[in-house]
């Protein structure tokens, strides 16, 4: 067997040579040959020193939670958004109610920290997953209830020994402006007509919030005294109301609808906001598009250089780390320009040091840069934001920045490996772990809510339960901290598309349908009885039981398809793991092993290494792993249909 020998990852000196491979394969996938393009890459010295001490998450497992969509405690502060309204399940449906009473699935399952979903107060069209910031000072209302606010749910998931990682946006506010700071120039909702408009159940004659007395959309105190003057009273929206832009008397119909939901970008306040257009298309790879126009009619790009912008930014974040929260996950992170990010991450650490702070950066293309693709800029790349130099071919020109990211390059990939149940290029994406400031601190995933890991990213993994199994042994003992996303653990919504697309699409038929009927107690059986649930429970159990697979440098990395090898070294202690992956039943060899006692924390077999042999074989089953610890706790957990 001809295995690529794909690292000897982080010694004290790493040295990476060219990036162009040959992959040899043995048994059915003979002959196969895997290429990357040639691309000589620069020497990289020792990062020993540059790994900060502090924010260190590299012990825990996320379960990332929508929590609108993921169990309701309270059906009183439920609440529909203006579009894809389906009667009986409302947007906003899950609260802080909801997930403290199912803070003991997480528990079960095994994971020590939970990643949720924007809590700031939003306003938008289709605002119930918290991407469009309306007050960062003010925890949405339709996600408390009482005894149930947000301080309760931090201090109860700690009680539990679970951590809060927070999403957080910075990047762009909603198009209501911020409240108390700027006001956008519109109309109110409940003026606006449409010849022969029906405004459907539950809004009422038109589309101010229906649950207002006064219908009341906009309570922006920066409005200016006509606007103020309507928001309580008239909640019919009859009017009379002039334009003050065009002095026409409104409500009529058909006036445009620009006026009461668009935004006129020339009258921004340049202190809060850009002034330079919106994406379109192929903007994705210019990082001046990407970094200064608006997203989306919803969302409008905030001038994070100004410090307008920034102490207002800080002063919010830092008042959620006061709560108690244990990390940050910056959502959208590489549309802030990476060194205007780092002034708000090092105020945030001033005042916090011990926070963790994660970036979102999608990878475009390879995920790499113009370390690839010259075409392609680094500076959108997820290498660019752990790093601090400004060489965009050498990532070793700065050190480590103190922000971690998902591994979303690693992600673009299991299309072609996990999701059909080889190995093939993982190998190749580790050996470049050198780019990062800590490949330990990624996050890394098989899936989020934004993004599948099949051709067709746009929906929910749809394979095999045991190509997940599989993907999940890697994420699980490899380098970095897992990811997954609530759901996951019983294939839900599997195949489903993420977001609604098509005309009359509704929220229950995409991977953001409400979880909550699966956790009722007639049916939470039901979950833990699936096989991936066991699954994960028996590896986060794994994980958390050996300090190696959490913090360990990976080396001795070999890939052949059908197989994957590695270890994982903590060399100040002297602690080895020796991790074995299998798409097949097969034995596998790892050699220039220190000697000693190896237990595998799957079987609990007992072997041990010659000083004059110094290599370890042992069977793997297929979808299975083996896991051999040097002087190990011996077997932790329970066979499954995956792991044995």
């Amino acid at each position: 067997m001809n295995k690529y020998d794909w690292m000897n990852m982080r010694t004290s000196k790493l040295c990476v040579g060219v990036l162009s491979v040959i992959v040899a394969t043995f048994g059915a996938f003979g002959g196969y040959v895997g290429r990357l393009a040639a691309q000589t890459l620069p020497h990289v010295g020792s990062i020993s020193a540059e790994i900060p001490i502090d924010g260190d998450f590299r012990s825990e497992t996320i379960y990332a939670i929508p929590i609108t969509r993921f169990f309701s405690g309270d059906a009183a502060n439920d609440f529909y958004c203006r579009e894809r309204i389906a009667s009986g399940d409302p947007h906003w449906r899950g609260d802080f109610a909801g997930l403290i009473s199912r803070l003991d699935h997480v528990a079960d399952l095994g994971f020590s920290a939970i990643q949720l979903t924007p809590v700031s107060e939003n306003r938008g069209a289709f605002d119930f997953l918290g991407l469009v910031p309306y007050d960062w000072r003010t925890v949405d209302p339709r996600l408390v209830s009482a005894g149930a606010a947000y301080q309760n749910l931090i201090d109860t998931a700690h009680a539990r020994g679970i951590k809060i990682l927070q999403e957080i946006i910075v990047n762009h506010s909603s198009n209501y402006g911020i409240r108390g700071e700027v006001w956008v120039d519109r109309l109110p909702h409940k003026f606006y007509r449409a010849a022969g408009m029906i405004t459907p159940w539950p809004y009422i004659f038109n589309w101010g919030n229906y649950k207002r007395e006064f219908r009341e959309d906009n309570d922006n105190p920066r409005a200016p005294s006509w606007f103020q003057d309507l928001l309580f009273r008239d909640p019919w929206g009859r009017g009379p109301l002039i334009d003050p832009l065009t002095g026409t008397q409104l409500p009529l119909d058909g006036y445009n609808v620009n006026r009461f939901f668009g935004t006129d970008e020339t009258k921004l306040d340049s202190n809060w906001y850009h002034r330079n257009g919106w994406l379109q298309p192929g903007d994705e790879s210019i990082p001046d598009a990407v970094q200064h126009r608006h997203p989306s009619s919803d969302t409008l790009d905030l001038a994070t250089e100004n410090w307008t912008v920034k102490r207002y930014l800080n002063s919010a974040i830092i008042s959620l780390l006061d709560r108690g929260v244990d990390g940050l996950v910056i959502d959208m992170g590489n549309m802030t320009d990476r060194d205007e990010l780092l002034t708000m991450v090092n105020a945030w650490k001033e005042k916090h040091p011990r926070v963790f702070v994660v970036a979102q950066v999608a990878a475009i293309g390879t995920g790499y840069g113009r370390l690839v693709k010259p075409q392609t800029p680094s500076e959108l790349a997820p290498w660019w934001y752990t790093r601090t130099g400004q060489n965009p071919l050498q990532p070793d020109s700065g050190v480590d920045s103190g922000i971690a990211v998902f591994d979303t390059a690693l992600a673009t990939g299991f299309k072609h490996s996990l999701a059909l149940s080889n190995f093939d290029g993982i190998g190749l994406q580790l050996s470049q772990d050198w780019v990062y400031g800590d490949p330990t601190r990624l996050v890394t995933f098989f899936q989020t809510r934004d993004f599948g890991p099949m051709a067709d990213f746009t929906r929910r993994f749809g394979g095999t339960a045991s190509a997940a199994a599989l993907a999940y042994n890697l994420l699980w003992t490899a380098r970095g901290i897992p990811m997954l996303p609530a759901g996951d653990e019983c294939e839900f919504q599997k195949g489903t598309p993420w977001r609604p697309s098509l005309p009359g699409d509704t929220l229950s038929q995409t991977g953001l349908a409400y979880y909550g009927d699966r956790l009722a107690t007639s049916t939470i059986g039901d979950v833990r009885a699936h096989p991936l649930y066991r699954h994960i429970q028996r590896l986060n159990a794994i994980r958390r039981g050996i300090p190696e697979l959490q913090k360990g440098i990976m080396t001795r990395g070999n890939e052949w398809i059908t197989g994957l090898s590695f270890t994982r070294e903590l060399p100040d202690v002297g602690g080895i793991v020796v991790v074995g992956l299998a798409v097949m039943d097969q034995d596998i060899t790892v050699s220039k092993l220190s000697p000693g006692t190896y237990i595998d924390a799957v079987t609990g077999s007992s072997q041990d290494v010659a000083s004059d042999t110094r290599s370890l074989t042992f069977p793997v089953k297929a979808f299975s792993a083996g896991i051999w610890v040097k002087n190990g706790p011996g077997r932790i957990g329970e066979d499954g249909p995956f792991l044995h």
